[in-house]
């Protein structure tokens, strides 16, 4: 029997967040294990929880989901974490993916495609709203082209990147390429070096805005 995945969640807003403990609840494969109305309450259970995906809100009361994520990625550096946010707000997006983030989704982000976003972190995938990816890239054409650093990258970890960019799952990078999820993961922590990044969001959107 597969285990459900664990899930989190962390949003101030009471029908919110009550509105999504429904969803997630009642959700094949998933299991919630904790609803938060703020960082703090959840910083201090979700270690004793071990939950393999956090949802959490980067609006919070007291200590933001940006603050938040940077400890949580100390606690529990296993969990994946999916900020959740209102607004496209670019700043905060890159504080929060620097921090630790694995995804960054809208809060009008449709039911079905947050249930499934939340299966791709918890697999390794880094979900993400196109509202959101677009932000991204153009922070990246903002600061210049990165074609230097791009160059810098082996035949094979350029492979490794294009399937990244392609939203696949490590599972499936190392079965195209013929070579095992650990070596995935050695070309990518070659991969965040050269590119001077710290996950795979941000090797992904550098790589995508290196023209």
């Amino acid at each position: 029997m597969v285990k459900p995945i664990q899930v989190a969640l962390v949003e101030d807003d009471r029908r919110l967040r009550e509105s999504l403990a429904i969803l997630l609840g009642g959700a094949p494969g998933l299991r919630l294990v904790g609803a938060f109305a703020d960082a703090e309450q959840a910083l201090a259970t979700l270690p004793g929880l071990r939950p393999n995906v956090v949802l959490l809100d980067i609006n919070l009361p007291g200590l933001s989901g940006v603050e938040a994520v940077d400890r949580l990625r100390i606690l529990l550096p296993d969990t994946a974490v999916l900020m959740l946010t209102v607004y496209e707000d670019a700043d905060q997006i890159f504080r929060a993916l620097r921090n630790g983030a694995r995804g960054y989704l809208l809060k009008r982000t449709a039911p079905a495609r947050l249930l499934e976003a939340i299966t791709e972190a918890h697999e390794g995938g880094a979900p993400m709203s196109p509202q959101i990816a677009r932000k991204v890239v153009q922070h990246f054409h903002q600061l210049g082209p990165v074609v230097a650093e791009v160059d810098r990258l082996t035949p094979r970890e350029r492979e490794v990147l294009d399937e990244l960019a392609k939203g696949s799952l490590y599972k499936e990078i190392a079965s195209r390429l013929g070579i095992g999820v650990e070596t995935v993961r050695t070309y990518l922590a070659s991969i965040y070096r050269k590119l001077h990044v710290q996950n795979r969001t941000e090797a992904v959107v550098k790589y995508l805005g290196r023209a």
